[in-house]
């Protein structure tokens, strides 16, 4: 389908205006001038594969399928798909604060490629031609619509009749292995096939996929269905979970620098979780696939599908996609749940129970992440007058099936935390200092700190990958980044960077850090990182000393957040309903409202934790403000060694 965007160029003046600046002013400008030299030429298009908007039939809204596949008797919500899946990130994909703020970042860096984000945040929307395509009407305003203007319903409203319902459930069960004419699966970047005939010819509407058969006679759907094989296939959650620069008609946006500036050719690799399972052990024979993980079965005895269905009872994957995201559940619950109050509004999505099972699912999955194990190698007591010192070592192992952590890399990270107290409990080392009230991770010398970091080549005239801007601030251009400084993420258990089409591992190898072969010239890797610390003690300290390693886990950094925050200030990022006057349900009156999605972004993230007090008008006239805390770290695992 030919695409709806238009063309970005690039005047002649900008051209050498771009040329004859000076150092100072290339930095302060730069990012103003990247947006306009890319894409350049003829129109692009940044969707250009697999199923297009035009559906014959539409994607029926997941509200549709709550009636049978949720339930409220008994025990029913813990296992029903509808139910379980309701509280989960996938439904509410575009409700997450976070993604609209960094999608406005996105489109200011390079117009139009909002419409990459929104194809797999908002299936619904996008390939209903309310987003930058259309396949017939008028044309779509492709800046507005890469913003989410066009989208159907609100922040706050039920599923029926909304854009705003997430990865829904027609959309993942009308998924295909093949398109119409038999092309293969597409993985990444939300390039999916899409079923869009009628089932075995006559059935009115598309088939719903699903790893079950049924025997004529017995219990059957009362909508079309066919087995499918593919839905218990890990590739299916590659789709939208291996993640490239937008691999638009004209080729890859970005493509991938080394670190003495070489370009491969390749196209950069944003997230890799997919690649990372089927590079790992897991994915061989005997392993574990994505859903063995992220949907378990339930081994409850009154498990079913669906209301009336039969007993499933150990075969019913439940629909709960968690990952290591306990924050935005616990956002969406306190700003959409309930918008009763709120003159105009649409009274919210309801779904307080389900999101806070999503957040304790969460915990409990990342609880199985990883060991940590401490021991001391050489311990001198400190005297009266002398101090002493402890040497340790700590092994963090990774007991996931893809990096760890994985998946949408900017702001997200793990980290350890070293602390060595004395006998009678008083710290007197500590390594990677946590401070809750500010947000603030104190790198010291010692501290390791698991993340990727991607950045843009020679940004600031280094000759390196930057990943600062020239303030020294953090950057995340999530869209123009085409280069890695740092990548040590755990990797999983027999972990293999090199694949036939990337032999030297560009793709998946970790940066910054090396992890050694399980044995020469295996080409695996081990799934652990051990780190050493050497600590000193003061004197008159006493004995004995108990040292404890804690791994922590974060959604996002202050650094991030502050980030959304300036770009939305500093290149003037209008408020939503600004951005967006005059289209369907504006103005909104929840969510960011007059506000621009970063300044809200920050606002939810520095809002004071629950419960702290406040001071009003007087001493006496106080508060307890209510907020979400500065995305909270959660704890992983911890292990304690004691000198003798």
């Amino acid at each position: 389908m030919r695409s709806l965007l238009r063309p970005f160029t690039v005047s002649l003046s900008l051209f050498l205006a771009c040329c004859l600046f000076a150092a100072d002013a290339l930095a302060t400008d730069w990012l103003h001038v990247s947006g306009q030299l890319a894409p350049s030429g003829a129109a692009v298009d940044f969707t250009p594969h697999g199923t297009q908007p035009g559906l014959m039939f539409s994607l029926q809204s997941a509200g549709s399928c709550g009636g049978c596949h949720s339930g409220t008797a008994g025990n029913a919500p813990t296992f029903r798909p509808h139910t379980t899946w309701s509280g989960s990130m996938m439904a509410n994909a575009t409700r997450d604060p976070l993604f609209w703020a960094a999608l406005d970042v996105a489109n200011k860096d390079v117009p139009g490629a909002g419409d990459f984000c929104l194809r797999c945040h908002t299936p619904s929307g996008w390939f209903g031609g309310r987003v930058s395509k259309t396949s017939s009407g008028p044309t779509v305003d492709p800046i507005k619509g890469a913003a989410g203007c066009f989208l159907e319903g609100t922040l706050d409203s039920e599923d029926f009749f909304s854009d705003y319902e997430g990865i829904s459930c027609h959309f993942c069960h009308r998924l295909s292995p093949t398109g119409p004419l038999g092309q293969p699966n597409n993985i990444g970047n939300g390039n999916v096939w899409l079923d869009d005939t009628e089932c075995n010819g006559d059935g009115g509407e598309p088939c719903r996929r699903g790893p079950y058969t049924y025997t004529t006679g017995g219990f059957e759907p009362p909508h079309q269905w066919a087995q499918s094989a593919y839905h218990v296939d890990s590739a299916i959650c590659g789709n939208c979970h291996d993640v490239s620069t937008p691999d638009t008609s004209a080729g890859p946006l970005k493509t991938l620098k080394l670190a003495n500036g070489t370009d491969t050719g390749q196209a950069f690799p944003i997230e890799r979780t997919y690649s990372e399972w089927k590079q790992s052990r897991f994915s061989a024979s005997g392993g574990r696939s994505c859903q063995n993980c992220h949907m378990p079965d339930s081994e409850d005895p009154a498990a079913t599908a669906c209301v009336g269905g039969p007993s499933r009872t150990g075969n019913l994957p439940v629909h709960t996609f968690v990952g290591g995201n306990t924050w935005v559940p616990q956002i969406i619950r306190g700003e959409y749940s309930d918008t009763t109050s709120t003159p105009g509004s649409a009274g919210g999505i309801g779904r307080k129970d389900e999101l806070a099972r999503t957040v304790q699912w969460a915990r409990d999955l990342l609880n199985t992440a990883a060991d940590v194990e401490t021991t001391l190698s050489a311990y001198t007591a400190p005297t009266a007058t002398i101090p002493g010192a402890i040497s340790a070592r700590v092994k963090v192992t990774n007991r996931s099936g893809h990096k760890l952590p994985s998946g949408y890399g900017e702001g997200r990270r793990m980290w350890l935390n070293l602390q060595v107290r004395d006998a009678g409990g008083t710290l007197v080392f500590e390594s990677a200092r946590y401070d809750t009230a500010s947000g603030v991770l104190v790198e010291d010398a010692q501290s390791r700190v698991y993340e990727v970091l991607q950045g843009i080549w020679n940004r600031n005239g280094t000759g390196s990958c930057d990943v600062v801007d020239e303030l020294g601030r953090k950057i995340f251009h999530f869209v123009l980044n085409d280069c890695v400084a740092k990548d040590n993420r755990i990797p999983p258990e027999g972990f293999r960077p090199a694949t036939a089409t990337d032999p030297n591992g560009y793709q998946l190898r970790p940066v910054g850090l090396a992890y050694p072969e399980t044995s020469p010239g295996s080409g695996v890797l081990v799934h652990y990182d051990q780190v050493a610390y050497d600590v000193p003690l003061p004197a008159g300290a006493q004995g004995p000393f108990s040292v404890a390693a804690r791994l922590y886990y974060q959604t996002s950094s202050r650094e991030y957040v502050e980030f959304l925050r300036n770009q939305a200030v500093e290149r003037e990022i209008p408020g939503e309903n600004q951005m967006c006057s005059g289209e369907i349900n504006r103005p909104a009156v929840v969510g960011p409202t007059d506000r621009s999605r970063g300044e809200f972004m920050y606002e939810l993230w520095s809002a004071p934790p629950p419960g702290e007090r406040l001071f009003a008008d007087s001493f006496d006239s106080t508060v307890f403000a209510t907020g979400y805390g500065r995305s909270p770290p959660e704890a992983i695992a911890v292990d304690t060694a004691l000198t003798q």
